[in-house]
């Protein structure tokens, strides 16, 4: 992936790899194609919690988690251990951050896998949240493999280091 130095990017577009699994997608960053992940069930327009799909729309980047300091303009903290996304469709805390021990069911933001090392919290369902249309809808680190996500955009840890600093403060990721 080659990006100008200059290029500040403000929208990110993903769709399907032609001829490809549904999980298999491209990420168009300005003028470059990267390879990236996406829900092991693909696209859908009518998102329901667990369902493994990537909601299409245009979803903003919020803010970003990330394991240790990296150039990034959007908010962003750092992950603490306890860091917990809450994915329990009957609790009135569903997708929300919250902090561990939780009894409800959530989602870790602290892996040993490397995954969310760096997470860009995507707006989808959170001003209205919805219970039970889908939580922890994050652009995160993929798996070399770029094996399916449960409903995120993921892409390989080196083209995520090369896009970060690139990405504008109010940058859009428009899934189709």
């Amino acid at each position: 992936m080659r990006l100008a130095r200059a290029t500040i990017l403000r929208t990110l577009r993903v769709s399907r790899r032609i001829g490809g699994k549904p999980h298999e997608g491209r990420l168009a960053a300005g003028g470059v194609v990267i390879p990236c992940a996406r829900g092991r069930a693909g696209i859908t327009h009518d998102k329901r919690e667990g369902d493994g799909a990537t909601p299409a729309g245009r979803w903003r980047l919020v803010s970003f988690y990330l394991r240790r300091p990296a150039p990034v303009q959007a908010a962003w903290r750092l992950t603490r251990r306890d860091d917990v996304w809450c994915d329990d469709a009957r609790s009135f805390l569903y997708n929300r951050p919250l902090r561990a021990p939780l009894r409800l069911s959530h989602e870790e933001m602290w892996r040993n896998d490397g995954l969310y090392d760096v997470v860009g919290v995507m707006d989808y369902n959170l001003l209205p949240r919805r219970r039970g249309r889908g939580s922890a809808i994050f652009f995160h680190i993929a798996t070399e493999e770029l094996g399916p996500t449960a409903g995120c955009v993921a892409l390989r840890a080196r083209d995520m280091r090369r896009l970060l600093p690139r990405l504008g403060r109010r940058v859009e990721i428009v899934v189709r």
